[in-house]
């Protein structure tokens, strides 16, 4: 989604847009003990993991990252 609202806005805009796309930061859902099993990390996101990543975006040390999407996600290993 970002890579696709950059281009629509790099027209008129000299914008750069990159987005942080977490995943599964809660664990209320009785399902989430199989989705914590099958992440490296052995656990769910806190607002800290990400943070870090946005940090990135929002600084110097990205001026020539545009239109990703970083995964935040603590290694989630998806069944095949």
């Amino acid at each position: 989604m970002a890579a696709s609202t950059l281009v629509n806005w790099t027209d008129r805009h000299a914008a750069m847009m990159s987005a942080v796309g977490p995943k599964r930061t809660s664990i209320a859902n009785p399902a989430m003990a199989r989705v914590i099993a099958r992440t490296a990390a052995g656990r769910v996101g806190t607002p800290d993991d990400f943070a870090g990543v946005a940090a990135f975006l929002c600084s110097a040390a990205s001026d020539f990252v545009t239109g990703a999407d970083v995964t935040v996600d603590g290694g989630l290993l998806w069944e095949a």
